[in-house]
């Protein structure tokens, strides 16, 4: 019988479970549940930073929430993407940087090795890659000589994992998918979407803009056979309707965009997506939140989108603003919300159970407390019912 290698997180260390294709899910230990439940919960301080690295942060203002810039290493904070290694580590993609192109120059793009410990609610850090373009695949001036790749270069959002162990990159500059190999060394030429330009490449091309700045690739998906990628905007191009969403499918064989495209609609034409996953054939699982943070964050909820058609049509999953939590895990009630600005990252661990991570922005996200920088947080919840996941997104 096929096995699901999971994992149960004690101490420091990572032990590894090996459970039957149909038994409980570790993560939700083994309990059924009749409404989304917190099952595990970790967070990695705010001031986390790659020792040994390069300073940081250098034009960052405004209020830094107990920090001081320039930082004297490379945070590890900001995360926007996430793929699942299957050992109970994960590879996290790092955002770019400090907010926007101007003031991120020296902020290195990197893809973080990370290991959440709910038994002591914390992360391991375990290390990482630097994202480089060695063999100057990248046409135009880059912020660095050396080629490593800075937030003032790309603005990646979203990452999968194929076949070869190399990753695509969503970014949102562009928006460009992106190809590194495993050692972070970029492949190809960036892949641009034709009729969609950010202000970014705008303002080097001399081409008219066509989407809002950040709201490029927020989502990044693969089919269950590997064959495609499914790219979702984050914005509405201009002429489109409003609060509606491009996902585009992309064919890693022919290195190229089929044609082929869904609409996804905003509950508010306001709102934004923060990540998009594949569940199977058709389905994806999808972050859609409002920009608020604390006391104005309301809508913070994952859908199950279906294609019908040229559309997506949405079903509620999770409410992450109202999840039960009867363990009171992190020392929160027995309603635990996830009230941050941008959440970005959502994995499937199981049919019943999801991980999903939020992008603290750092220093400025102040969800959990008005006046400190929000960590990042790292939830897994157990659903009421099975996702019907295809086994081969599965690790």
């Amino acid at each position: 019988m096929r096995k699901i290698v999971r994992n149960l997180l004690a101490g420091a260390g990572v032990l590894a479970v090996v459970l039957p294709l149909g038994g409980t899910a570790s993560y939700a230990g083994g309990h059924k549940v009749t409404t989304p439940t917190l099952t595990g919960w970790a967070s990695l301080p705010a001031g986390t930073f790659v020792p040994g690295s390069e300073p940081s942060g250098a034009l960052v203002t405004g209020n830094l929430n107990g920090f001081t810039a320039p930082f004297a290493d490379q945070p590890v904070q900001g995360f926007s993407g996430i793929v699942d290694n299957g050992d109970g580590t994960f590879d996290v993609l790092s955002d770019n940087g400090y907010g926007n192109q101007a003031n991120s120059g020296d902020f290195l793009l990197r893809v973080q090795k990370l290991a959440p410990v709910f038994r002591t609610g914390e992360v391991d850090v375990l290390g990482g890659i630097t994202l480089t373009d060695p063999d100057g695949k990248v046409s135009w001036k880059l912020t660095r000589e050396d080629r490593v790749l800075t937030g003032a270069d790309f603005d990646p959002e979203s990452i999968v994992r194929v076949a070869d162990g190399s990753y695509w990159i969503g970014e949102e500059f562009g928006p460009y998918l992106l190809h590194f190999d495993r050692a972070g060394r970029l492949l190809d030429a960036p892949v641009p979407l034709e009729g969609v330009v950010a202000p970014e490449t705008a303002a080097r091309t001399g081409v008219t803009a066509t989407a809002r700045s950040s709201k490029g690739f927020e989502g990044l998906a693969q089919s269950a056979d590997g064959r495609y990628l499914y790219a979702l905007l984050e914005g509405t191009v201009t002429g489109d309707p409003a609060g509606s969403l491009r996902l585009n499918e992309f064919d890693l064989r022919r290195g190229a965009y089929t044609g082929k495209r869904w609409s996804y609609q905003l509950d508010n034409p306001d709102f934004a997506i923060g990540d998009a996953i594949s569940v199977s054939a058709g389905r994806f699982l999808i972050i859609e939140r409002d920009n608020g943070q604390g006391a104005t964050a309301v809508t913070k909820k994952i859908y199950l989108a279906t294609a019908r058609g040229d559309r997506l049509e949405k079903t509620l999953v999770v409410d992450l603003m109202n999840v039960a939590n009867p363990r009171k895990l992190g020392g929160f009630g027995t309603t635990f919300t996830f009230p941050f600005q941008t959440i970005e990252d959502v994995v499937i661990l199981d049919d019943r159970t999801i991980a999903v991570l939020n992008d603290n922005n750092f220093p400025f996200s102040t969800g959990r407390s008005a006046t400190a920088a929000d960590n990042n947080e790292w939830i897994t919840m157990a659903l009421p019912r099975s996702l019907n996941v295809d086994r081969r997104l599965l690790k």
